[in-house]
């Protein structure tokens, strides 16, 4: 059974069709990429998996489950780092992830979800007085806090160092050695081709094309200059999704 299925998913805002008959599965223990330019549906589609948006029609099922039948179960389960989390400024670290740590039955200690994103010697500081990054980092360790089956990263590492980067990147290799199942999007595709067994390409709020990153890399032949001679994902996303620039 996947983990995540997605059928026929559609999603619009106004008259802008942000979702258009999307189909997704994640299996168990899988990292799925999802990739895609500015305003190509990812976000909605990520937010309705969530359960964060109702979707004009189309049926999702995560880990089993309906979110209008089983929504606090399914809450109970997941762990949720939004692409932009806003939390107390005037709490600290350590209060935030406690916070977040009391709305879940199980998980570990917050001290040890500190640990974990490196953020120690942060405990006692306020959420305000944090760098992006650490900002970044805190907001990954609520998303553990509940000991997740299901993890969905919304561009986790956006704005990182590449020390961050890098520190997020051992976790989340950590998460799926676990046995643990993750939804990724990403921007950055060297990201995509270390964590994930497939990615997912969106655009115009379809998805153009679904596999092993190599696999895609061999779909489009040998690129051409100045691309290197063997291809990589970014070459891929660029070939299918065109050169040029998109709006936010």
């Amino acid at each position: 059974m996947a983990a995540l299925r997605v059928r026929n998913l559609r999603k619009s805002y106004k008259d802008v069709l942000a979702v258009n008959g999307v189909d997704l599965e994640v299996m168990p223990g899988e990292c799925l990429g999802l990739l895609g330019p500015n305003g190509a549906g990812k976000t909605t589609t990520v937010e309705i998996c969530e359960g964060l948006l109702e979707p004009d029609s189309g049926d999702v099922e995560l880990l089993g489950r309906h979110w209008n039948s089983h929504a606090g179960e399914l809450r109970q389960r997941l762990g949720i780092q939004l692409q932009e989390t806003q939390l107390s400024e005037r709490l600290t670290v350590m209060e935030t992830v406690r916070l977040f740590r009391s709305f879940f039955r199980q998980g570990p200690e917050a001290a040890e979800v500190i640990g974990m994103v490196r953020l120690g010697d942060k405990r006692d500081a306020r959420v305000g007085n944090l760098s992006g990054g650490q900002k970044q980092r805190l907001a990954l360790a609520c998303a553990l806090v509940g000991d997740p089956e299901f993890l969905f990263l919304d561009e986790p590492t956006t704005g990182l160092d590449p020390q961050a980067r890098r520190m997020i990147w051992d976790l989340i290799e950590q998460f799926k050695r676990s046995g643990r199942t993750i939804l990724l999007t990403t921007h950055y595709m060297e990201e995509a081709e270390r964590l994930c067994e497939r990615v997912a390409i969106m655009d115009f709020g379809k998805v153009i094309a679904l596999g092993p990153p190599a696999e895609l890399v061999a779909s489009i032949g040998v690129p051409p200059p100045p691309a290197p001679a063997n291809g990589n994902l970014e070459d891929v996303f660029v070939a299918l999704t065109g050169r040029h620039l998109r709006d936010d």
